[in-house]
Formats: C-alpha cells, structure tokens, sequence
C-alpha cells in the first residue's frame, strides 16, 4: 500500500482530518448481465500487464455445500475456475481463470465470511475463507484471543492471505506467516466422477498436503474452511526511532532478534532509517493505544487528485528535487503525527504506545462504509484519480543482507536523488519473515523489502531514475536470490522463482493429486510454477513496466532518450538509462 504524499504544503493539514467513512471499494467482479459475461481485476484497478481478464460466469456460493456443488459443475463441464476475494488485493492475476478470455468461472469468497466456532480453551479459531483480516482480529479478541503476527492492512481475507503468504514482521515464535498458524484446513478440489467432481479435503497438522496447502497460489481449489492457533490477548509497546542509516546492514541483520515486532522504514535519499521497537509488555501495562495509519484511511477525492496531479507533473518535468522536497515533507509530517499511531483513540501524545494487539497490530478505517458519493475514498480507488502505483517486494536471505544493503547505499550514492520517489510512499518498509514449513514459504529466515513508486497512466512513459529501481530490483532478485511476494510484484520477479525452492516439487505432486487437470490453474500460475511458457511479456516498452527484463533498447523507451545499458553496480543488471544522444552514440 502507498502513502499520501503532501505534495502541497496545505495537504499536511488535510491529512489530519480523521475521515470516519468513505466510498467502500467496489467488487473487483463487473457482470452485463446477472452474474454473466464479467470481467475481474484488482483493487488497483490494473494487472501488471493491464490485461483485461474476460469471465463467463461468477458464482457467490455461502456455504460449503454450495461450494461443491460449483466445483462440480465445473469440473463435470471442465471448466476453468478461480477464486476471487472481497477486496481483490493481489498484483498478479491470481484471481483470472485460465487465459481469461471469457470462458472461465470465478467463484467469490465474498458471502463466506462467517466465524464457524472459537475455542478459548484450545486458543483456535475456525473461520470461512472469505473472512477478513479485520474480521478475524475482532472476532478472536471477543473471546479474549489475538493472532500474534498479521499484515498491517485490514482488508485481506483469509483465503487470499494464505494463497499468497501474507506476513506481518517477527522472528519469534513459529514467525509472522499468517499461514504458519494455521492448523486445520478444508479444501474443495475437483474429483472424479465417482466422487461427484468434487472433493472435500480435510487436513490437520498431521497431514503433509497442509505444507502445500498453506501457501497455494489458489491452484489446489477452493479454500472452505480454516481453522488458526491463537495466543491470549496481550499488550505491546511501540517506539519509533529514527536514527542516519550509514549502519543499516549491521543493525538489520539482528534488530529482528533485538524485538518481538521489529520492523524499519528506510529513507535512502535521506540516509535514515526508522527503526520501530515493538515488544509485548504485560497486561497490567496502562494503556490504550491505536493504530489507525494514515496511509490506510480514507482521503478526500480532490486532494487524491490534486497530489497524483503534482506528481505527475515532476515526472514530466524530471524535477527530481520537487521530489524531495516534497519527501522530505511527507517524512516530517508523518514522524509529527505519529505515523497514525494514538496514546488514546484520538491523538498522539508521545512514546511509547502502549495498547492491546487487536488494536496495534493492523488498521484500514477506509474501508469504513457510507460515503457512495466518492467524496472520500481509500487512496488507491481506481474510481478516482489517486494512487496508481508499482510494488516491489523480495525477501532476502538475512545472511546475504549486509552486502545487499550496501549496494542499495553505493547506487544512491551515485545518484542521491533517485529514491525520493519512493519516499514519497514512506520509503522502503522492511519486515522479518521466519523460515517457514510451508512449500512455497520462506526457504530461511530473512528481510522482506517492500519498494512502493509511481507507475504511470500510459505503460511506455518512463518515470525517473528508472534504471535505479530496476537495479535494485534485479539486483535483489537475482544477485541476491530474494524471493519474490507471491501477491506483490511485476512479472520480471517471477523469473525463475520457483527454482529457489526447495520444496517446489513435492508441492507439484500435491498440485497433481488435488487437481489432475489443472482447472485451477490458470496462464500466470502455470508460467510462474515453471510449468507452461513464460512469465515475461517480450515486446517494445516491456522492460518500463517490468514485463521483461530489456535486452535491446527498444524494450525501454529509446524515443524519450531511455536506452537499455548494464547496471552501474550490479553489471549483470540490464536496465532502461537516460542519456543524452551524444553519450549513445
């Protein structure tokens, strides 16, 4: 998720307004007629190669029962099939059926959001698939419950967090995969015709498949149900400390040992780092602290409008240095404010904030309903002109993370204006992730490296110091071995990906059982499981939206002076430089 950057001075004011509610985000599935002739995308309103995904029906099932008799329609009828969540979050086009050229079914989790049972005395949950992260978080804490690590944003469900690995920041405990406290599953899978076409699988933590089934991409089937081990409420205690960033690869590699929900914010054109401290404390602690991010609520349409019309300008303009400045002002307000974060529900007072997990650990109060009119809206709604932005995100191996880090410090130093832009978003926001048992979950214990910057409406307009990003992008990836978030990135992350996993085939055979045909796969999964063709997209201007990697310079925009050139560190990095006509020839 992005940040409002105040590229006006007035904006940081505006930004203070506390907006109870907002125009809902829509459902990411449009039909021309009742449930038929649909197309789906997400909730940025754009897959990465602003593919228009075309369906032939979608079917909003709300009770197990329900589900298997779609599931097996659709197997008798071999047909495509995907799932499609409430918010439709995931960059990559999980959710499209097949090849997504009309003769798929989706099937939305959006009426499965029913608590199924709490246990509070076996600390476990069972919930539907389409419950979302909000959800869950209130509904355990009634019983005096808490998940110990989740994402930071509200608006997941728990079917899409455990398709894509979602993860929250700690190496404590089994770590901050959600899908790691996960204990019991139920799958509907396709089957053969003596079994109806459809199957229901029920697993446990005894169970192998629950490695697979964990974090599945959506090819296993239908996520029915979902049963999570919890702990007893507790309390943390935040601090934000912000500190010069000439250390950073030192620190990083052990401030995740140092605190329960460490995590940092990196500035690199700055050269600081926000470090956030975050421990339990216990619950005789006096407090009663909030986070209500400020990224995450609702804005008024008109200044989404205003900003992403500032900054387009600056793009066009190259004006790196508004760029800054504006960073520089967006840092300052947010480290004013709190960065959302209130002693008391309604302001910010000062270190520590001390409250209960359910109401620090995640937040997303755009989703709060009632505005219809757009007059409000959550930052990145495609139905106004906000947000439109790139997310790049890769987990690197903690061993390998110092020298990566320096690299990052060694190209801003050659051009110490290049990563304002992504300043602009609140930097680089790094969290811990744990080895996990799961199949396609992190391989050992690492640093996950969120990068949120511009994209731009027309897909060949180059945006500023493109080649740095791609550098650090590349160089992440492919020096570095990082492993790519399976519901973030641009295609070029997917290269090769399922090569660094160890588990990649037992996964596979799982894959084969549960769902023999495929119906469940769809292009993109097929091509990032190493399975059918190739996740790049080769054409002109791919390399300007990550479709490929460029190895000619008509991949990068050579009629706006971009031209495809070695990295300037990483030298097996090819990306789109600027340069002057004189310097190419």
């Amino acid at each position: 998720m992005g940040i409002i950057p105040p590229a006006l001075l007035f904006s940081s004011c505006l930004l203070l307004l506390r907006v109870a509610l907002s125009s809902p985000p829509e459902n990411p599935i449009k039909c021309s007629a009742e449930n038929s002739g649909c197309t789906i995308t997400n909730s940025y309103g754009a897959f990465p190669d602003r593919s228009v995904c075309r369906v032939a029906h979608v079917a909003y099932p709300t009770t197990e029962d329900e589900i298997i008799a779609i599931v097996a329609n659709g197997t008798a009828a071999m047909r495509k099939m995907k799932v499609a969540t409430r918010y439709s979050h995931s960059i990559p086009k999980l959710a499209c059926p097949g090849d997504g050229h009309g003769d798929g079914l989706l099937i939305s989790t959006l009426y499965l959001n029913e608590v199924l049972s709490v246990d509070a005395a076996a600390q476990t949950m069972t919930v539907e698939s389409g419950v979302t992260l909000k959800q869950l978080i209130e509904e355990a804490a009634k019983a005096g419950l808490a998940l110990p690590y989740s994402p930071y944003w509200w608006g997941l469900t728990v079917g899409g967090m455990l398709s894509t690995g979602a993860h929250g920041s700690s190496l404590r405990g089994r770590g901050s995969g959600v899908h790691d406290y996960v204990v019991g599953m139920r799958i509907v899978s396709p089957g053969s015709a003596k079994e109806g076409y459809a199957k229901v699988r029920t697993l446990n933590e005894t169970d192998e498949d629950l490695k697979a089934a964990k974090v599945s991409l959506g090819v296993l089937g239908v996520i029915s149900q979902v049963t999570f081990k919890l702990q007893p409420m507790f309390m943390r205690s935040i601090v934000y400390d912000q500190m010069d960033d000439y250390d950073l690869g030192d620190r990083a590699t052990v401030f995740g040992n140092l605190h329960e929900f460490a995590d940092m914010t990196w500035y690199p054109s700055q050269r600081k780092v926000l470090y956030r401290k975050d421990d339990r404390v216990p619950t005789t602690a006096t407090g009663d602290g909030l986070n209500d991010f400020i990224g995450f609520r609702a804005q008024p349409s008109l200044l989404l409008g205003t900003i992403r019309t500032a900054e387009e300008i600056q793009e066009a303009k190259g004006d790196a240095e508004g760029k800054c400045i504006d960073a520089k002002l967006t840092t300052s307000f947010l480290h004013v404010a709190g960065y959302g974060l209130t002693n008391n529900g309604l302001l910010f007072t000062g270190y520590p904030i001390v409250g209960y997990q359910n109401h620090l650990q995640a937040s997303g109060s755009c989703l709060n309903c009632g505005d219809d009119a757009l007059v409000t809206a959550c930052p990145w709604d495609p139905r106004v002109k906000g947000e439109f932005f790139f997310q790049t995100t890769f987990a690197i191996p903690l061993r390998k993370l110092k020298e990566f880090i320096q690299d990052v410090q060694q190209l801003v130093a050659l051009e110490p204006k290049s990563m304002c832009g992504t300043e602009l978003y609140d930097g680089l926001l790094m969290r811990y992730v744990k080895a996990s048992t799961a199949y396609l979950g992190e391989q050992e214990d690492a640093l996950d490296i969120d990068i949120t910057y511009y994209r731009a409406k027309d897909p060949l307009v180059p945006r500023l110091y493109e080649d740095i990003l791609e550098e650090i992008e590349q160089m992440g990836l492919f020096k570095y071995q990082g492993l790519p978030h399976w519901g973030k990135n641009r295609n070029l992350a997917f290269v090769g990906a399922i090569g660094k996993y160890n588990k990649a085939a037992e996964f596979l055979k799982v894959k084969e059982r549960y769902d023999p045909l495929g119906l469940f796969s769809n292009d993109w999964t097929d091509q990032v499981l190493g399975l059918k063709g190739n996740v790049t997209i080769v054409k002109g201007g791919c390399a300007l939206e990550g479709l490929c990697i460029c190895s000619e310079d008509v991949h990068c925009a050579p009629n706006k002076g971009y031209f495809c050139q070695p990295g300037k560190i990483y030298k097996d990095a090819r990306v789109c430089t600027r340069i002057n006509s004189t310097q190419h020839n």
